[in-house]
């Protein structure tokens, strides 16, 4: 049943819908990606200067990594301007996001990791694949991707959907059955993404029919994004 819109949303530890935040309080954590936050938590004790995230879209890659770039006070490098940014760069901690969206800038990378490594500083690169599937030809940075650490954060499990759908649905004020968001879990693409796009939808579609967000509801929603309709009839 939804909420007076005027009472506070409960406090869950996470957001990514209205207000997205990408803090650490906020962040759900399940076995999916224990290991890459326990990493992230122990910076700047790191067991190698180059640090890799990798997992498919949706996994909350760039969640951590914003909570490492606070948290480091480390500089944003856009993928596709490495080198512009060496000569400036200092002891500043660095974080490239989406290092394998494009061709890597091999040459680029290796003069990063020199430097990075050259004043003792970190370097986090997140990604969709191992270093190994990144194409690269470079022989010196083969070399050095193989001596950075590489953490993989797999498809959010059950645990996680169900931890951000709630969240999600509490940041809107809505409050939404148990057997609701299982639903959800059990039928929606298993990203993060994809959670936040049904949410907005459902809640959408609720304001609109002014009816509360139902098991029928949600069956609905999700059938039009399965067929692949921008929007779905209200």
């Amino acid at each position: 049943m939804a909420a007076d819109r005027t009472d506070p949303p409960r406090q869950l530890p996470l957001d990514l819908g209205h207000g997205t935040g990408y803090s650490r309080d906020e962040l759900v954590v399940s076995s999916t990606n224990a290991q890459a936050v326990a990493l992230v938590d122990r910076w700047p004790d790191w067991p190698s200067p180059v640090v890799v995230l990798a997992g498919p879209a949706g996994s909350g890659k760039t969640h951590l990594a914003s909570i490492w770039l606070a948290r480091a006070g480390a500089l944003r490098v856009d993928a596709g301007r490495i080198e512009q940014c060496i000569a400036d760069l200092g002891e500043m901690p660095v974080l490239i996001d989406d290092i394998d969206k494009h061709p890597v800038d091999e040459t680029g990378l290796f003069h990063l990791i020199n430097a990075v490594r050259g004043v003792g500083s970190s370097l986090l690169l997140t990604a969709r694949r191992f270093p190994s599937a990144w194409g690269v030809a470079l022989p010196d940075l083969i070399s050095r991707l193989k001596a950075a650490a590489t953490v993989e954060i797999h498809e959010p499990d059950d645990l996680l959907l169900a931890g951000v759908i709630t969240k999600l649905f509490a940041d809107r004020q809505v409050e939404v059955e148990p057997h609701v968001v299982q639903y959800l879990v059990r039928r929606i693409e298993r990203s993060l993404a994809t959670a936040m796009r049904v949410v907005e939808r459902l809640d959408r579609a609720a304001l609109e029919r002014k009816t509360p967000i139902t098991r029928a509801l949600a069956a609905e929603t999700v059938s039009a994004m399965d067929e692949g309709q921008g929007e779905f009839e209200i």
